[in-house]
Protein backbone atom coordinates (compact mmCIF):
# COMPACT_ATOMS: atom_id res chain seq x y z
CA UNK A 1 0.00 0.00 0.00
CA UNK A 2 0.27 3.98 -0.76
CA UNK A 3 1.67 4.09 2.70
CA UNK A 4 5.53 -6.78 22.40
CA UNK A 5 5.77 -15.86 31.35
CA UNK A 6 8.99 -16.94 29.25
CA UNK A 7 10.39 -20.41 30.14
CA UNK A 8 13.20 -22.80 30.08
CA UNK A 9 12.92 -24.01 26.87
CA UNK A 10 12.21 -20.75 24.99
CA UNK A 11 15.27 -19.36 26.38
CA UNK A 12 18.11 -21.04 23.99
CA UNK A 13 15.95 -19.81 21.51
CA UNK A 14 15.80 -16.41 22.37
CA UNK A 15 19.79 -15.96 22.68
CA UNK A 16 19.39 -16.96 18.52
CA UNK A 17 16.98 -14.89 17.99
CA UNK A 18 18.90 -11.61 19.93
CA UNK A 19 22.17 -12.37 17.88
CA UNK A 20 20.21 -12.38 14.32
CA UNK A 21 18.45 -9.10 15.08
CA UNK A 22 21.34 -7.29 15.82
CA UNK A 23 22.91 -7.76 12.15
CA UNK A 24 21.70 -8.61 9.26
CA UNK A 25 21.97 -11.98 7.31
CA UNK A 26 25.92 -12.22 5.25
CA UNK A 27 24.03 -13.53 2.27
CA UNK A 28 22.80 -10.21 1.95
CA UNK A 29 24.89 -7.10 1.47
CA UNK A 30 24.22 -4.22 4.07
CA UNK A 31 21.61 -2.63 4.60
CA UNK A 32 22.96 0.71 3.70
CA UNK A 33 25.82 2.84 2.37
CA UNK A 34 24.68 5.69 4.25
CA UNK A 35 21.91 4.95 7.07
CA UNK A 36 20.79 6.54 9.98
CA UNK A 37 21.08 4.43 13.45
CA UNK A 38 18.38 2.76 14.57
CA UNK A 39 17.42 0.88 17.27
CA UNK A 40 15.52 -2.81 17.78
CA UNK A 41 13.81 -4.54 20.80
CA UNK A 42 13.81 -8.32 21.09
CA UNK A 43 10.12 -8.57 20.09
CA UNK A 44 11.45 -6.92 16.92
CA UNK A 45 13.42 -9.67 16.12
CA UNK A 46 10.94 -12.35 17.36
CA UNK A 47 8.76 -10.88 15.17
CA UNK A 48 11.19 -10.40 12.42
CA UNK A 49 13.30 -13.45 12.16
CA UNK A 50 13.22 -16.99 10.98
CA UNK A 51 13.55 -18.33 14.61
CA UNK A 52 14.27 -21.94 15.53
CA UNK A 53 10.53 -22.15 16.28
CA UNK A 54 10.05 -21.08 12.84
CA UNK A 55 12.14 -22.45 10.69
CA UNK A 56 11.37 -26.74 11.28
CA UNK A 57 7.91 -26.47 9.80
CA UNK A 58 6.67 -25.19 6.21
CA UNK A 59 3.02 -23.98 6.17
CA UNK A 60 0.41 -25.87 4.04
CA UNK A 61 -2.66 -24.82 4.71
CA UNK A 62 -4.85 -22.93 6.87
CA UNK A 63 -8.84 -22.57 7.88
CA UNK A 64 -9.69 -19.28 9.72
CA UNK A 65 -13.22 -19.68 10.91
CA UNK A 66 -13.67 -15.99 13.12
CA UNK A 67 -17.20 -14.86 14.30
CA UNK A 68 -17.36 -10.72 14.20
CA UNK A 69 -19.50 -9.33 16.41
CA UNK A 70 -19.42 -5.31 15.11
CA UNK A 71 -21.93 -4.20 18.03
CA UNK A 72 -19.07 -4.86 20.69
CA UNK A 73 -16.16 -5.07 18.17
CA UNK A 74 -15.41 -8.62 19.26
CA UNK A 75 -14.27 -11.49 17.07
CA UNK A 76 -13.71 -15.27 18.33
CA UNK A 77 -12.48 -18.01 16.22
CA UNK A 78 -9.91 -20.20 15.46
CA UNK A 79 -7.04 -20.76 13.36
CA UNK A 80 -6.19 -24.70 12.35
CA UNK A 81 -2.71 -24.17 11.15
CA UNK A 82 -1.60 -26.83 8.68
CA UNK A 83 2.09 -27.37 8.30
CA UNK A 84 4.88 -30.31 7.43
CA UNK A 85 7.82 -31.16 9.25
CA UNK A 86 11.01 -30.09 8.21
CA UNK A 87 12.68 -31.36 10.84
CA UNK A 88 11.78 -32.97 14.84
CA UNK A 89 11.17 -29.80 16.68
CA UNK A 90 8.36 -29.42 19.45
CA UNK A 91 7.85 -25.92 19.86
CA UNK A 92 6.16 -24.21 16.85
CA UNK A 93 5.76 -20.48 17.03
CA UNK A 94 2.34 -18.62 16.22
CA UNK A 95 2.10 -14.70 16.33
CA UNK A 96 -0.92 -12.89 17.78
CA UNK A 97 -1.12 -8.90 19.10
CA UNK A 98 -2.72 -8.20 22.35
CA UNK A 99 -5.22 -7.33 23.24
CA UNK A 100 -6.19 -10.47 21.75
CA UNK A 101 -5.71 -13.78 23.26
CA UNK A 102 -5.13 -17.38 22.59
CA UNK A 103 -7.80 -19.26 24.58
CA UNK A 104 -6.04 -22.42 23.95
CA UNK A 105 -4.50 -24.59 21.27
CA UNK A 106 -5.26 -28.50 20.55
CA UNK A 107 -3.65 -31.19 18.63
CA UNK A 108 -4.37 -34.94 18.19
CA UNK A 109 -7.58 -34.04 20.71
CA UNK A 110 -5.22 -32.67 23.55
CA UNK A 111 -5.01 -29.17 24.77
CA UNK A 112 -1.43 -27.98 24.45
CA UNK A 113 0.47 -25.61 27.40
CA UNK A 114 1.72 -22.19 25.26
CA UNK A 115 4.17 -19.76 26.43
CA UNK A 116 3.80 -16.24 25.43
CA UNK A 117 6.37 -13.92 24.83
CA UNK A 118 5.28 -10.38 23.88
CA UNK A 119 3.41 -10.69 20.14
CA UNK A 120 4.87 -14.40 20.15
CA UNK A 121 3.18 -17.49 21.43
CA UNK A 122 5.34 -20.88 21.32
CA UNK A 123 3.28 -23.55 21.46
CA UNK A 124 4.44 -26.70 23.90
CA UNK A 125 3.80 -29.59 21.19
CA UNK A 126 3.14 -33.43 23.33
CA UNK A 127 3.66 -35.39 19.85
CA UNK A 128 6.80 -36.00 18.30
CA UNK A 129 6.89 -34.27 15.18
CA UNK A 130 8.52 -36.45 12.98
CA UNK A 131 10.27 -35.37 9.72
CA UNK A 132 8.03 -35.40 6.02
CA UNK A 133 5.13 -35.69 7.93
CA UNK A 134 1.96 -33.53 7.84
CA UNK A 135 0.26 -32.13 11.00
CA UNK A 136 -2.31 -29.86 12.40
CA UNK A 137 -2.58 -27.63 15.43
CA UNK A 138 -6.09 -25.64 16.12
CA UNK A 139 -5.10 -22.21 17.89
CA UNK A 140 -8.62 -20.79 19.29
CA UNK A 141 -8.08 -16.89 20.01
CA UNK A 142 -11.03 -13.75 21.27
CA UNK A 143 -10.56 -10.49 22.06
CA UNK A 144 -11.74 -6.83 20.86
CA UNK A 145 -8.81 -6.19 18.31
CA UNK A 146 -6.74 -3.47 17.32
CA UNK A 147 -8.56 -0.49 16.29
CA UNK A 148 -7.38 1.20 13.24
CA UNK A 149 -7.16 4.79 13.79
CA UNK A 150 -5.89 6.06 10.23
CA UNK A 151 -6.27 3.02 7.91
CA UNK A 152 -4.79 1.64 6.21
CA UNK A 153 -0.96 2.95 7.49
CA UNK A 154 -1.65 1.90 11.11
CA UNK A 155 -3.13 -1.19 10.99
CA UNK A 156 -6.16 -3.31 12.79
CA UNK A 157 -9.89 -3.35 12.50
CA UNK A 158 -11.68 -0.51 10.74
CA UNK A 159 -15.31 -0.47 12.70
CA UNK A 160 -17.39 2.18 10.41
CA UNK A 161 -21.18 2.75 9.53
CA UNK A 162 -22.78 3.31 6.09
CA UNK A 163 -24.67 6.69 5.29
CA UNK A 164 -27.44 3.96 6.33
CA UNK A 165 -26.45 3.68 9.93
CA UNK A 166 -25.47 -0.20 8.64
CA UNK A 167 -22.14 -1.48 10.32
CA UNK A 168 -18.98 -1.45 7.42
CA UNK A 169 -16.00 -3.53 8.52
CA UNK A 170 -12.50 -3.75 7.45
CA UNK A 171 -9.30 -4.89 8.07
CA UNK A 172 -5.95 -3.63 6.95
CA UNK A 173 -2.47 -4.74 8.26
CA UNK A 174 0.49 -4.47 5.93
CA UNK A 175 3.62 -3.94 7.70
CA UNK A 176 2.18 -3.89 11.27
CA UNK A 177 1.27 -7.89 10.44
CA UNK A 178 -1.74 -9.94 10.15
CA UNK A 179 -1.23 -11.39 13.96
CA UNK A 180 -2.91 -7.92 14.59
CA UNK A 181 -6.29 -9.82 14.19
CA UNK A 182 -5.59 -13.26 13.50
CA UNK A 183 -3.38 -15.64 14.78
CA UNK A 184 -0.79 -17.48 12.11
CA UNK A 185 2.66 -17.70 11.30
CA UNK A 186 3.48 -14.20 10.64
CA UNK A 187 6.86 -13.56 8.40
CA UNK A 188 6.56 -13.16 4.96
CA UNK A 189 8.92 -15.75 4.00
CA UNK A 190 6.47 -18.73 4.49
CA UNK A 191 3.24 -18.35 2.44
CA UNK A 192 0.50 -20.75 3.12
CA UNK A 193 0.02 -22.84 0.04
CA UNK A 194 -3.75 -22.33 -0.21
CA UNK A 195 -6.38 -21.24 2.36
CA UNK A 196 -9.98 -21.57 3.74
CA UNK A 197 -11.46 -18.49 5.24
CA UNK A 198 -14.73 -18.88 7.20
CA UNK A 199 -16.36 -15.40 8.65
CA UNK A 200 -19.55 -15.23 10.60
CA UNK A 201 -21.43 -12.11 10.71
CA UNK A 202 -25.19 -10.78 11.28
CA UNK A 203 -27.37 -11.71 9.02
CA UNK A 204 -28.60 -8.41 7.21
CA UNK A 205 -24.42 -7.95 6.24
CA UNK A 206 -21.99 -9.90 3.79
CA UNK A 207 -18.68 -10.71 4.60
CA UNK A 208 -15.88 -10.43 1.04
CA UNK A 209 -12.85 -11.97 1.76
CA UNK A 210 -10.32 -13.44 -0.86
CA UNK A 211 -10.69 -16.08 -3.11
CA UNK A 212 -13.86 -17.38 -4.75
CA UNK A 213 -16.82 -18.40 -2.44
CA UNK A 214 -17.81 -21.61 -2.03
CA UNK A 215 -20.70 -21.45 0.82
CA UNK A 216 -23.26 -19.47 2.90
CA UNK A 217 -24.27 -20.95 5.82
CA UNK A 218 -27.21 -19.72 7.82
CA UNK A 219 -27.79 -20.07 11.71
CA UNK A 220 -30.55 -19.67 13.77
CA UNK A 221 -29.14 -16.88 16.10
CA UNK A 222 -29.67 -14.37 13.11
CA UNK A 223 -25.97 -15.45 11.97
CA UNK A 224 -24.58 -15.61 8.51
CA UNK A 225 -21.07 -17.66 7.59
CA UNK A 226 -19.28 -16.92 4.23
CA UNK A 227 -17.18 -19.73 3.70
CA UNK A 228 -14.48 -18.90 0.88
CA UNK A 229 -11.24 -20.40 -0.66
CA UNK A 230 -8.12 -19.15 -2.09
CA UNK A 231 -6.75 -21.70 -4.16
CA UNK A 232 -3.17 -20.25 -4.37
CA UNK A 233 -0.55 -19.04 -2.21
CA UNK A 234 -1.37 -16.24 -0.34
CA UNK A 235 1.52 -13.66 1.87
CA UNK A 236 -0.15 -13.53 5.36
CA UNK A 237 -1.04 -9.88 5.37
CA UNK A 238 -3.30 -9.93 1.90
CA UNK A 239 -5.68 -11.97 3.91
CA UNK A 240 -8.77 -9.89 4.58
CA UNK A 241 -12.34 -9.36 5.90
CA UNK A 242 -14.54 -6.67 4.50
CA UNK A 243 -18.25 -6.67 6.16
CA UNK A 244 -21.09 -4.43 4.87
CA UNK A 245 -23.81 -3.83 3.01
CA UNK A 246 -23.12 -4.66 -0.31
CA UNK A 247 -24.00 -5.34 -4.04
CA UNK A 248 -22.55 -7.60 -6.36
CA UNK A 249 -21.88 -7.17 -10.11
CA UNK A 250 -19.30 -8.84 -12.22
CA UNK A 251 -17.77 -9.30 -15.67
CA UNK A 252 -16.19 -11.88 -17.81
CA UNK A 253 -12.35 -10.98 -19.18
CA UNK A 254 -10.63 -12.60 -21.91
CA UNK A 255 -7.09 -12.72 -20.76
CA UNK A 256 -3.93 -14.25 -21.48
CA UNK A 257 -4.66 -17.43 -19.30
CA UNK A 258 -8.07 -17.29 -20.60
CA UNK A 259 -11.58 -16.28 -19.42
CA UNK A 260 -11.08 -14.69 -15.83
CA UNK A 261 -13.87 -13.61 -13.12
CA UNK A 262 -13.71 -10.16 -12.23
CA UNK A 263 -16.28 -8.97 -9.23
CA UNK A 264 -16.96 -6.44 -7.91
CA UNK A 265 -18.97 -5.82 -4.31
CA UNK A 266 -20.29 -2.25 -3.08
CA UNK A 267 -21.88 -0.55 -0.94
CA UNK A 268 -26.04 -0.48 -1.95
CA UNK A 269 -26.33 3.16 -3.09
CA UNK A 270 -23.16 3.93 -4.33
CA UNK A 271 -23.99 0.86 -7.05
CA UNK A 272 -24.32 3.44 -10.02
CA UNK A 273 -21.15 5.75 -9.06
CA UNK A 274 -19.24 1.88 -9.31
CA UNK A 275 -20.20 1.00 -12.37
CA UNK A 276 -19.02 3.56 -13.90
CA UNK A 277 -15.83 3.71 -12.13
CA UNK A 278 -14.94 0.62 -11.77
CA UNK A 279 -14.25 0.68 -15.92
CA UNK A 280 -10.77 1.31 -15.18
CA UNK A 281 -10.62 -2.30 -13.45
CA UNK A 282 -10.56 -4.30 -17.28
CA UNK A 283 -8.65 -1.22 -18.50
CA UNK A 284 -6.08 -2.25 -15.61
CA UNK A 285 -6.15 -5.91 -16.36
CA UNK A 286 -5.52 -5.72 -20.09
CA UNK A 287 -2.31 -2.78 -19.61
CA UNK A 288 -0.67 -4.79 -17.06
CA UNK A 289 -1.08 -8.64 -18.51
CA UNK A 290 1.07 -6.69 -21.32
CA UNK A 291 3.48 -5.57 -18.96
CA UNK A 292 3.67 -7.99 -16.44
CA UNK A 293 2.20 -11.07 -17.84
CA UNK A 294 -0.85 -13.14 -17.32
CA UNK A 295 -2.70 -12.18 -13.57
CA UNK A 296 -1.70 -14.67 -11.44
CA UNK A 297 -4.56 -15.36 -9.50
CA UNK A 298 -6.84 -17.16 -12.63
CA UNK A 299 -8.33 -19.51 -10.00
CA UNK A 300 -9.11 -17.16 -7.49
CA UNK A 301 -10.59 -14.75 -9.55
CA UNK A 302 -10.17 -10.33 -9.19
CA UNK A 303 -12.27 -8.97 -6.88
CA UNK A 304 -12.46 -4.80 -6.44
CA UNK A 305 -14.09 -4.67 -2.63
CA UNK A 306 -15.29 -1.04 -1.41
CA UNK A 307 -14.24 -0.56 2.28
CA UNK A 308 -14.25 2.62 4.45
CA UNK A 309 -10.37 3.55 4.09
CA UNK A 310 -8.07 4.49 0.95
CA UNK A 311 -7.34 0.81 -0.10
CA UNK A 312 -5.12 -2.05 -0.01
CA UNK A 313 -3.70 -4.67 -1.97
CA UNK A 314 -5.35 -8.31 -0.83
CA UNK A 315 -4.96 -10.67 -3.02
CA UNK A 316 -7.65 -11.71 -5.64
CA UNK A 317 -9.51 -9.03 -3.08
CA UNK A 318 -8.29 -5.43 -3.84
CA UNK A 319 -9.96 -3.45 -1.44
CA UNK A 320 -10.91 0.47 -2.62
CA UNK A 321 -12.05 3.56 -0.86
CA UNK A 322 -11.24 6.52 -3.45
CA UNK A 323 -14.64 7.95 -3.33
CA UNK A 324 -15.28 6.79 -6.92
CA UNK A 325 -12.66 9.89 -8.24
CA UNK A 326 -9.82 9.74 -10.49
CA UNK A 327 -6.49 10.36 -9.24
CA UNK A 328 -5.68 9.96 -5.42
CA UNK A 329 -8.96 11.14 -3.77
CA UNK A 330 -8.59 13.57 -6.93
CA UNK A 331 -5.37 15.22 -6.82
CA UNK A 332 -2.93 14.55 -9.35
CA UNK A 333 0.18 13.17 -7.44
CA UNK A 334 2.35 14.23 -10.17
CA UNK A 335 0.73 17.43 -10.62
CA UNK A 336 1.40 17.00 -14.59
CA UNK A 337 -2.62 16.23 -15.06
CA UNK A 338 -1.45 12.67 -16.35
CA UNK A 339 -2.58 11.17 -12.93
CA UNK A 340 -6.00 12.33 -13.27
CA UNK A 341 -6.61 9.58 -16.05
CA UNK A 342 -6.93 6.89 -14.26
CA UNK A 343 -8.19 6.04 -10.36
CA UNK A 344 -5.23 5.61 -8.83
CA UNK A 345 -6.27 3.26 -6.31
CA UNK A 346 -7.98 0.66 -8.73
CA UNK A 347 -4.35 1.25 -10.55
CA UNK A 348 -2.04 0.70 -8.11
CA UNK A 349 -3.47 -1.84 -5.80
CA UNK A 350 -3.96 -3.67 -8.49
CA UNK A 351 -0.66 -3.23 -9.66
CA UNK A 352 0.26 -5.16 -6.44
CA UNK A 353 -0.81 -8.58 -7.65
CA UNK A 354 1.51 -8.90 -9.29
CA UNK A 355 4.73 -7.13 -7.28
CA UNK A 356 3.66 -8.00 -3.77
CA UNK A 357 0.88 -10.93 -4.03
CA UNK A 358 2.48 -12.92 -7.06
CA UNK A 359 6.27 -11.75 -6.22
CA UNK A 360 6.70 -11.44 -2.57
CA UNK A 361 9.68 -9.87 -0.44
CA UNK A 362 11.01 -12.58 2.26
CA UNK A 363 11.94 -9.71 4.66
CA UNK A 364 9.70 -6.54 4.67
CA UNK A 365 13.09 -4.85 4.78
CA UNK A 366 12.84 -5.61 0.95
CA UNK A 367 9.15 -3.78 0.86
CA UNK A 368 10.63 -1.77 -2.31
CA UNK A 369 9.66 -4.98 -4.62
CA UNK A 370 6.47 -4.60 -4.09
CA UNK A 371 6.18 -0.96 -3.94
CA UNK A 372 8.77 0.32 -6.04
CA UNK A 373 7.57 -1.53 -9.23
CA UNK A 374 3.88 -0.99 -8.38
CA UNK A 375 4.04 2.93 -8.22
CA UNK A 376 6.13 2.55 -11.33
CA UNK A 377 3.19 0.40 -12.68
CA UNK A 378 0.88 4.04 -12.48
CA UNK A 379 2.86 5.10 -15.48
CA UNK A 380 3.17 1.67 -17.43
CA UNK A 381 -0.47 2.05 -17.60
CA UNK A 382 -0.66 5.85 -19.04
CA UNK A 383 2.00 4.25 -21.41
CA UNK A 384 0.07 1.67 -22.60
CA UNK A 385 -3.04 4.24 -23.62
CA UNK A 386 -1.32 7.29 -23.54
CA UNK A 387 2.12 6.84 -25.03
CA UNK A 388 5.52 6.53 -23.28
CA UNK A 389 5.80 10.89 -23.21
CA UNK A 390 2.82 10.83 -21.22
CA UNK A 391 3.96 8.14 -18.87
CA UNK A 392 7.48 9.58 -18.39
CA UNK A 393 6.53 13.27 -17.89
CA UNK A 394 4.12 11.29 -15.04
CA UNK A 395 6.93 9.38 -13.20
CA UNK A 396 9.28 12.61 -13.91
CA UNK A 397 6.19 14.84 -11.70
CA UNK A 398 6.14 12.62 -8.91
CA UNK A 399 9.70 13.08 -8.13
CA UNK A 400 8.95 16.43 -6.05
CA UNK A 401 7.29 13.44 -3.57
CA UNK A 402 11.06 11.87 -2.84
CA UNK A 403 12.11 13.18 0.69
CA UNK A 404 16.00 11.24 0.64
CA UNK A 405 15.17 10.76 4.31
CA UNK A 406 16.37 7.11 5.17
CA UNK A 407 17.36 4.36 2.26
CA UNK A 408 14.71 2.92 0.21
CA UNK A 409 16.35 -1.24 2.15
CA UNK A 410 15.43 -1.55 5.48
CA UNK A 411 16.94 -3.54 8.32
CA UNK A 412 16.51 -7.27 7.93
CA UNK A 413 15.48 -9.32 10.48
CA UNK A 414 13.53 -7.17 12.76
CA UNK A 415 11.06 -6.12 10.37
CA UNK A 416 11.33 -2.80 9.31
CA UNK A 417 10.98 -1.18 6.44
CA UNK A 418 12.74 1.33 4.39
CA UNK A 419 12.20 4.88 3.08
CA UNK A 420 8.49 5.95 2.50
CA UNK A 421 10.67 6.77 -1.04
CA UNK A 422 10.24 3.02 -2.20
CA UNK A 423 7.64 4.49 -4.01
CA UNK A 424 8.59 6.84 -6.47
CA UNK A 425 12.68 7.18 -5.94
CA UNK A 426 11.93 3.52 -6.44
CA UNK A 427 9.63 3.89 -9.39
CA UNK A 428 12.01 6.88 -10.67
CA UNK A 429 14.95 4.67 -10.32
CA UNK A 430 12.86 1.61 -12.65
CA UNK A 431 12.30 4.55 -15.02
CA UNK A 432 16.23 5.40 -15.26
CA UNK A 433 16.98 1.33 -15.80
CA UNK A 434 14.25 1.31 -18.44
CA UNK A 435 16.95 4.58 -20.22
CA UNK A 436 19.66 2.07 -19.84
CA UNK A 437 18.28 -0.86 -21.33
CA UNK A 438 17.18 1.32 -24.29
CA UNK A 439 15.10 -1.23 -25.88
CA UNK A 440 11.45 -1.22 -24.77
CA UNK A 441 10.01 -4.59 -25.70
CA UNK A 442 13.65 -6.05 -24.01
CA UNK A 443 12.64 -4.20 -21.36
CA UNK A 444 8.83 -5.62 -21.43
CA UNK A 445 10.07 -8.79 -21.29
CA UNK A 446 12.01 -8.97 -17.87
CA UNK A 447 9.38 -7.33 -16.33
CA UNK A 448 6.83 -10.29 -17.45
CA UNK A 449 9.78 -12.68 -17.02
CA UNK A 450 10.29 -11.54 -13.63
CA UNK A 451 6.93 -12.45 -12.86
CA UNK A 452 7.04 -15.71 -14.62
CA UNK A 453 10.56 -16.74 -13.33
CA UNK A 454 9.63 -15.92 -9.80
CA UNK A 455 5.56 -17.01 -9.91
CA UNK A 456 3.56 -17.22 -6.33
CA UNK A 457 7.66 -17.20 -4.86
CA UNK A 458 9.14 -15.27 -1.92
CA UNK A 459 12.41 -13.59 -2.73
CA UNK A 460 15.06 -10.92 -1.83
CA UNK A 461 16.54 -8.16 -2.91
CA UNK A 462 19.41 -9.99 -4.46
CA UNK A 463 17.32 -12.27 -6.59
CA UNK A 464 15.73 -9.84 -8.10
CA UNK A 465 18.82 -7.49 -8.60
CA UNK A 466 20.51 -10.18 -10.19
CA UNK A 467 17.41 -11.34 -12.44
CA UNK A 468 17.39 -7.67 -14.02
CA UNK A 469 21.44 -7.70 -14.04
CA UNK A 470 21.37 -11.04 -16.18
CA UNK A 471 18.43 -10.57 -18.17
CA UNK A 472 19.63 -7.08 -19.55
CA UNK A 473 22.96 -7.37 -19.90
CA UNK A 474 23.86 -4.72 -18.06
CA UNK A 475 25.77 -4.65 -14.49
CA UNK A 476 23.14 -2.55 -12.65
CA UNK A 477 25.03 -3.56 -9.30
CA UNK A 478 26.22 -0.10 -8.40
CA UNK A 479 23.07 1.88 -9.86
CA UNK A 480 21.13 -0.32 -7.46
CA UNK A 481 23.47 0.16 -4.44
CA UNK A 482 23.05 3.77 -5.49
CA UNK A 483 19.23 4.01 -5.23
CA UNK A 484 18.33 1.44 -2.91
CA UNK A 485 20.94 1.64 -0.38
CA UNK A 486 21.96 5.33 -0.07
CA UNK A 487 20.22 8.93 0.37
CA UNK A 488 22.32 10.59 -2.16
CA UNK A 489 21.27 11.69 -6.09
CA UNK A 490 23.86 11.68 -8.47
CA UNK A 491 25.40 14.75 -9.61
CA UNK A 492 26.42 15.14 -13.08
CA UNK A 493 28.85 17.77 -12.77
CA UNK A 494 30.49 19.41 -15.69
CA UNK A 495 32.02 22.76 -16.72
CA UNK A 496 32.45 24.09 -20.74
CA UNK A 497 35.11 26.57 -21.31
CA UNK A 498 37.30 26.84 -24.67
CA UNK A 499 35.01 23.90 -26.15
CA UNK A 500 36.28 21.87 -24.17
CA UNK A 501 33.71 19.48 -21.86
CA UNK A 502 34.76 18.40 -18.47
CA UNK A 503 32.53 15.88 -16.80
CA UNK A 504 32.28 13.30 -13.96
CA UNK A 505 29.81 11.62 -11.38
CA UNK A 506 29.87 13.07 -7.85
CA UNK A 507 27.70 11.97 -5.16
CA UNK A 508 27.70 8.48 -5.58
CA UNK A 509 28.92 4.83 -4.36
CA UNK A 510 32.32 4.09 -5.13
CA UNK A 511 32.91 2.72 -8.20
CA UNK A 512 29.61 4.21 -9.66
CA UNK A 513 29.96 4.61 -13.52
CA UNK A 514 26.18 4.75 -15.06
CA UNK A 515 25.92 6.08 -18.93
CA UNK A 516 23.96 8.58 -19.24
CA UNK A 517 21.89 10.41 -22.28
CA UNK A 518 22.83 13.76 -23.29
CA UNK A 519 22.18 16.38 -25.82
CA UNK A 520 25.66 18.36 -27.12
CA UNK A 521 25.50 20.96 -29.87
CA UNK A 522 22.47 19.53 -30.84
CA UNK A 523 23.09 16.31 -31.30
CA UNK A 524 21.94 13.30 -28.43
CA UNK A 525 25.02 10.93 -27.28
CA UNK A 526 25.46 8.62 -24.67
CA UNK A 527 28.61 9.32 -22.82
CA UNK A 528 30.17 7.58 -19.53
CA UNK A 529 31.09 9.47 -16.64
CA UNK A 530 32.77 7.94 -13.73
CA UNK A 531 33.96 9.65 -10.43
CA UNK A 532 37.10 11.17 -12.48
CA UNK A 533 36.94 14.57 -14.60
CA UNK A 534 36.95 13.06 -18.67
CA UNK A 535 37.38 15.74 -21.51
CA UNK A 536 35.33 15.91 -24.50
CA UNK A 537 35.89 18.54 -26.99
CA UNK A 538 32.76 20.05 -28.40
CA UNK A 539 31.51 23.01 -31.34
CA UNK A 540 29.05 24.59 -28.92
CA UNK A 541 29.41 25.83 -25.35
CA UNK A 542 25.88 24.08 -24.05
CA UNK A 543 24.64 20.65 -22.67
CA UNK A 544 21.24 19.13 -21.72
CA UNK A 545 21.14 15.67 -19.89
CA UNK A 546 17.79 13.53 -20.59
CA UNK A 547 15.23 13.99 -18.05
CA UNK A 548 14.58 10.70 -18.20
CA UNK A 549 17.34 9.85 -15.65
CA UNK A 550 16.62 10.09 -11.65
CA UNK A 551 20.04 12.60 -11.15
CA UNK A 552 21.15 16.40 -10.73
CA UNK A 553 23.43 17.97 -13.19
CA UNK A 554 25.11 20.78 -12.50
CA UNK A 555 27.80 23.24 -13.68
CA UNK A 556 30.85 24.06 -11.59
Amino acid sequence: MHKKTFSLSVFMTSLAILIAGCSSSTAQKSTSLFSKSETFTRQDSLRGSITPERSWWDLTYYHLNVAVNPDKKFIKGKNTVQYKVLKPHQVLQIDLQPPLKITKAIQNNEELKVVSEGNAHFIQLKSPQKEGVINSVDVYYEGNPKEAIRAPWDGGFSWKKDSNGNHFVATSCQGLGASVWWPNKDHMYDEVDSMAISVRVPKNLMDVSNGRLRNIEQHNDNTTTYHWFVDNPINNYGVNVNIGDYVHFSEKYQGEDGELDMNYYVLRDNLKKAKKQFKDAPKMMKAFEHWFGKYPFYEDGFKLVEVPYLGMEHQSSVTYGNQYKNGYLGRDLSGTGWGLKFDFIIIHESGHEWFANNITDKDIADMWVHESFTAYSENLFLDYYYGKEASAEYVIGTRSSIQNDKPIIGHYNVNNEGSGDMYYKGANMLHTIRQLVNDDEKWRQILRGLNADFYHKTVTTEEIEQYMIDKSGIDLSKVFDQYLRTVKVPEFEYTIKNNTLKYRWNNVVKGFNMPVKVTIDGKVELINPTENWQTKTIKGNSIEVDKNYYINSKSV
